[in-house]
């Protein structure tokens, strides 16, 4: 069945059909009116001129959309409208590693969306006229060629699209890119090693696309696709504690009085200038220096733009404190479905947040709630920064701003501070020496 079918054609502006009737090789297109070009185009597909897989069905054709990037033809489930609407908006936003182009900079007039105008030969833009005499042919676009096999590494960047570096690690112009509708619906991650057919670049690109994933890590992509989704593996509660290692008197009273694990949902917080950031920062560097299986995800969300080059490590996703809302969410939500990916192949991540303030509540719990242990398997661990819990922690570090201030360490709030099951991740001793503590920071209060 092809991804395109007539609802998605007729919510798709003249030029992004035209594009789509040059790769079919439709003659005359350009003097077709909206409905007859729509009729050729699913014509076209339907008469088996499209190239046949090894299985005798009909592979779905690179569709290059208004910006010349061609949208996933990728094995695996077929894409629906809405895939193949995202898939367009991905690429209208993505061009050159993820710098938007010319003419989507040019943004609206008039309050009427505009289709992009297609260039002349002489370098001239002109808006299409259906009251104009047509055009003369021109020799359609040379169709895609799928002889041309790529293989590389996969590099994610910060809006969920990626690269396949051919000389891994460093970038290339042989580099092929991926459209974030492909990561997704293969659950790439970087690291993946992955293989395809590419087409050459269109003249408003720089980069080759890949035009779907056949191999990842050796394997079938189909296997990557059909395997059992994040959600549905069986969990249990963190039992295998990080062990910190620090002789930092704020670390080595959170490891000991609110121990955490593979697979916790942790929350460091309280109110500005309590240190929350700072114990963050500490605490991801142990954790990495302890534990050479976990793979760090950095997500600096909201923060002021000073923090940012405070950290040793780059960040996954990297936005101040004067990006929106809606923003800051999104960008919150690639990187925690990078570590749900991680998890999903059995590997250990952890994916640290400063701050879930800057995000609504329904976003906080979402991103909080990905973390989990998988039995038998990966485990996916969140740690954020917050001013206050935002639900379903297994762990919360309370930190109190008047220790902080007055240079008194360790600055953990004992009182506010728990950890669920704790006898899990230190036994039952260690439970019993964590509710003796809080029982003495609640009688001296």
């Amino acid at each position: 069945m092809s991804i395109l079918d007539r609802s998605a054609l007729e919510a798709s502006p003249l030029a992004d059909l035209h594009a789509i009737a040059s790769e079919l090789s439709i003659d005359g297109y350009r003097r077709l009116r909206k409905a007859a070009l729509i009729d050729a185009i699913l014509t076209r597909q339907g008469d088996g001129s499209v190239a046949q897989d090894a299985g005798g069905e009909p592979e779905t054709p690179a569709e290059e959309t208004a910006e010349g990037a061609v949208a996933d033809s990728a094995e695996g489930p077929v894409a629906d409208s809405d895939e193949l609407a995202d898939a367009i908006v991905d690429e209208l936003h993505v061009r050159d590693e993820g710098r938007p182009s010319a003419r989507r900079r040019r943004g609206r007039r008039g309050g009427r969306a505009r289709a992009p105008r297609e260039e002349k030969d002489s370098g001239e833009e002109a808006a299409e006229d259906s009251s104009r005499e047509p055009e003369p042919d021109r020799a359609p676009a040379e169709p895609a060629r799928e002889d041309e096999i790529v293989a590389g590494v996969v590099e994610l960047l910060p809006n969920g699209s990626g690269f396949v570096r051919v000389h891994p690690p460093d970038p290339s112009d042989e580099d092929v890119y991926i459209s974030a509708a492909q990561v997704k619906r293969c659950d790439l991650v970087s690291g993946d090693r992955v293989s395809g057919p590419r087409r050459a670049p269109r003249r408003s690109e720089r980069f080759a696309s890949l035009i779907r994933v056949d191999t990842i890590n050796d394997g079938p992509a189909a296997e990557v696709a059909d395997s059992a989704r994040f959600e549905e593996l069986p969990v249990e509660f963190p039992s295998d504690r990080f062990r910190l290692g620090s002789d930092d008197p704020t670390l080595k009273a959170i490891e000991w009085l609110t121990p955490f694990g593979r697979g916790s949902r942790v929350v460091i917080s309280g109110r500005a200038q309590a240190g929350k950031t700072e114990a963050l920062r500490r605490l991801t560097a142990a954790v990495a220096a302890q534990d050479q299986e976990i793979q760090l995800l950095l997500a600096l969300i909201g923060v002021r733009p000073e923090e940012v080059s405070g950290w040793e490590r780059d960040p996954a996703a990297s936005l101040t404190l004067a990006t929106s809302t809606d923003a800051q969410a999104q960008a919150v939500e690639r990187v925690v479905d990078q570590g749900r990916r991680l998890a999903a192949r059995g590997a250990h991540a952890l994916v640290a947040i400063d701050t879930l303030d800057g995000i609504t509540p329904a976003a906080a719990r979402k991103a909080l709630g990905a973390a989990r242990n998988i039995r038998d398997g990966g485990s996916l661990t969140v740690i954020a920064t917050a001013a206050a819990p935002v639900g379903g922690e297994t762990t919360v570090v309370a930190l109190d701003a008047s220790l902080t201030g007055a240079g008194r360490f360790p600055a953990l709030d004992l009182a506010e501070s728990w950890t669920l099951r704790p006898e899990l991740l230190v036994g039952d001793a260690g439970a019993e020496a964590i509710a003796r503590a809080r029982a003495e920071a609640l009688d001296g209060r």
